[in-house]
């Protein structure tokens, strides 16, 4: 009983070929002297037919939802079909039975709230609508990597056990490192410089963590990091770039995941060269035009943020040129007007998606700027020695994958695209 066709192989020219396949009983119909499976596995879902007086079906008759089974049978070409095509059972093998009643329908008859759904995960996950977004996911990762791959970029794996913080603050997790205090990267960031001084292009795709107390639809505690740094370029090469992996992303999606779209009835936003930037200052100035209550220097948090997006009408846009006393110690400062730095974010609508600036290149700037952050530049020795190396000027950026996937699947909390949610409730499943 070896698998020999997956569900979405099967079409009208195979009609009358004996093929095996295996699954997930998604649904079990009895009409008249028949039963009728609905078969499911990773491509998508098929139609099986079982007759009264089958083998098959006395196996049936004990098979429950979630059930995994594998069936040899006879493809017959049917316009009623599921994908034109049924597979009448010459023989049924069940491989696992589910328990009833499933603590979760993955048919999706009956809905389940996100409380539920994170508890059940693994039922969930089954389920036709989170199968389309772990594929369309699938898809976006591969055109991220296809494009840096196309541009000269080598992907790295930076250490995720850290001796020190990497921008400062108390978002961090402390691990015992051989009887040491040390912590989980809270982002590659010190790392991938230092890696840009050696190969100049590179790019990594892992996770991070940050002791986030915001329980909101966008926080996560773990969370994948896509992050990238190029040497001898500056912001605005790096959102040149930016414009280039978002417009290939969203080509490849259309053309690869039509169907995952459909299903999860979402259409894509479109992206274009160049993507719209406005200042810091500009957008302050925007916002207090709309009696918005907002003061140079503020942030600009999600309700700014909406005003924002619906004045400039754009799904995508960079807030550039950010105060230099908000971002990182290694954020550049713009030489016209060092109070502004050369950084960046990217917005989607009212998100944060993406965040870069061209980098500190020079030792004794970044021991200036530690020490106006109130961090102690001996902390970061190892990171400040290789600077007077020949370290080159570079830029670059971060982008969390989960939030990215709210652009590309309509799907509202990023809880619901991590595989396994971690958060300040949440340790398992």
């Amino acid at each position: 009983m070896l698998k020999t066709h997956f569900i979405s192989d099967l079409t009208p020219t195979l009609d009358g070929k004996e093929v095996i396949v295996a699954g997930w009983v998604h649904l079990i119909r009895d009409l008249g002297g028949k039963k009728f499976i609905l078969l499911r596995d990773k491509s998508g879902i098929g139609q099986v037919v079982i007759d009264r007086n089958s083998q098959a079906f006395q196996v049936a008759k004990d098979l429950t939802q979630e059930s995994t089974i594998s069936v040899k049978g006879v493809v017959k070409a049917d316009k009623r079909a599921p994908n034109g095509v049924e597979i009448h059972a010459l023989e049924i093998r069940t491989l696992s039975v589910a328990k009833a009643p499933l603590p979760l329908d993955v048919s999706g008859k009956v809905k389940a709230d996100i409380e539920t759904r994170l508890k059940e995960r693994l039922l969930d996950l089954r389920r036709p609508e989170m199968q389309a977004v772990l594929r369309i996911q699938n898809s976006v990762v591969k055109a991220f990597r296809e494009t840096l791959y196309s541009k000269g970029f080598i992907e790295i794996f930076t250490p995720k056990i850290i001796a020190t913080a990497t921008e400062g603050g108390a978002q961090l997790f402390p691990v015992i490192y051989f009887g040491k205090e040390a912590f989980l990267a809270q982002s590659p960031q010190l790392y991938k410089e230092l890696l840009a001084g050696a190969v100049e292009r590179v790019f990594e795709i892992a996770p991070a963590w940050r002791a986030e107390e915001s329980d909101t639809p966008y926080h996560l505690a773990e969370f994948v990091s896509m992050d990238v740094e190029m040497a001898f370029a500056d912001y605005m090469d790096v959102m040149h770039l930016i414009e280039d992996i978002f417009v290939n992303m969203v080509e490849y999606v259309k053309k690869n995941n039509e169907e995952d779209l459909k299903l999860l009835n979402h259409e894509l936003p479109k992206v274009s060269k160049p993507i719209k930037k406005i200042t810091y200052k500009d957008a302050i100035e925007l916002l207090q035009s709309k009696n918005v209550n907002i003061k140079f220097g503020d942030d600009i948090s999600t309700p700014e943020l909406r005003t924002l997006n619906k004045e400039l009408g754009e799904d995508l846009y960079f807030i550039i040129e950010w105060p230099a006393s908000a971002r990182p110690f290694y954020t550049k400062r713009k030489d016209s007007d060092p109070n502004l730095s050369e950084s960046f974010d990217l917005i989607f609508r009212w998100l944060e998606l993406v965040s870069g600036s061209t980098r500190n290149y020079k030792r004794e700037v970044l021991e200036e700027e530690l020490k106006a952050r109130g961090l102690n530049p001996v902390n970061f020795e190892y990171f400040l020695k290789w600077f007077d190396y020949g370290m080159p000027p570079h830029a670059g950026f971060g982008m969390g994958l989960q939030r990215l996937m709210l652009m590309f699947t309509g799907l509202q909390s990023v809880k619901e695209i991590s595989l396994f949610p971690r958060d300040k409730k949440r340790l398992v499943p």
